[in-house]
């Protein structure tokens, strides 16, 4: 009603933009990457900018989030020990683990961060979250809104809408992100990949990537793969504001996939009983793990040289591991184009 005969100006729209991004991507850069999983390192600033933006996400604090998070890592789609199981529904996974019974010794139990309890920052946010939740939800709005001539208006824009739409967004990954999608990389938990969601999620759509390889700084490892955070925390590293980022080797990203292809090929010539396809494929499949693991080895050992200082033999070694990779990639899809 206030947006349809009031309005809302350009101030408030862009306090509303701007609460968007410093509560969504503190959640995702900064309780989810950088706490959760160690991904990276960053500077005292940037992680005092996170706790603020924590507290504005409104979300608890980053000591009390990232314990139940690193749960539902550890027991991921176990109804009795995952905070937000997938496997209990949508409901339950979205927003009704927020509304369940509540059992303290089990979920106020932070002996799962205790690197985090050395971590001052983290530590000052949680002993004083309820007053930094009250001042950055509640009295930064009523300023900024009482600076622009209109405090309702903040309030309901940047303060409610904006919550909402943060919320939404994080409570999605924890429920869409296990429902929709594709598993490229692994079928032992629910968890799934899917672009559109990352579009909603600051990049965190990317979820059955993420599952298996939670210690990567990135979600999206495509260029074109819409993964903000991914850009924020490189562009942060760039800015000498954050380092040590960690990446998942790429033979391992290439062979989980490729393992996935061959499960679900070999399923298929199973119920076909096809034995003399299915041998070959396994066959072409051990092969092709062989040669990423030579190549990706061989890439890695030139970077730490140099490649200034690699030998024209070496040079020679590489071009001949990496049209060896090339030639295996092309029969393995030509392969896998033949299990109909």
């Amino acid at each position: 009603m206030w947006a349809a005969t009031i309005g809302f100006d350009g101030f408030e729209i862009s306090i509303f933009v701007l609460f968007i991004l410093l509560s969504g991507m503190s959640i995702t850069g900064g309780y989810h990457r950088l706490w959760s999983h160690k991904a990276y390192q960053a500077h005292s600033i940037v992680r005092f900018i996170y706790a603020l933006g924590g507290a504005l996400a409104l979300q608890n604090s980053a000591l009390h989030w990232c314990s139940d998070h690193r749960r539902h890592h550890k027991h991921v789609d176990d109804n009795d020990k995952d905070p937000y199981s997938a496997k209990m529904g949508f409901f339950y996974s979205h927003i009704g683990w927020m509304i369940r019974e509540y059992q303290a010794q089990i979920y106020s139990d932070y002996s799962n961060c205790r690197d985090l309890q050395k971590d001052k920052i983290v530590m000052w946010q949680h002993k004083h979250y309820l007053w930094l939740a009250a001042l950055m939800n509640i009295g930064l709005p009523l300023f900024l809104g009482w600076l622009n001539g209109s405090i309702l208006g903040m309030l309901l824009l940047a303060g409610v809408a904006r919550l909402v739409i943060v919320h939404h967004s994080t409570f999605f990954i924890n429920s869409l992100a296990h429902i929709w999608g594709g598993q490229p990389y692994t079928d032992k938990n629910t968890a799934r990949d899917n672009g559109v969601l990352a579009m909603l999620t600051f990049g965190e759509g990317y979820h059955n990537f993420h599952h298996i390889f939670e210690y990567d700084y990135r979600n999206g490892i495509r260029w074109f793969q819409f993964d903000p955070t991914k850009w924020l925390i490189w562009s942060l590293s760039k800015l000498g504001l954050a380092h040590k980022l960690r990446r998942t080797p790429q033979e391992r990203i290439e062979a989980a996939k490729a393992k996935m292809q061959l499960q679900r090929k070999a399923q298929h010539l199973c119920r076909t009983k096809d034995e003399t396809l299915l041998s070959r494929l396994e066959s072409e499949h051990e092969i092709l793990v062989e040669r990423m693991t030579a190549y990706y080895s061989a890439k890695r050992e030139a970077i730490a040289q140099g490649r200034s200082k690699i030998s024209q033999e070496g040079k020679q070694q590489m071009a001949q591991l990496a049209l060896s990779l090339k030639q295996q990639r092309a029969i393995w899809m030509q392969l896998q184009q033949q299990v109909k």
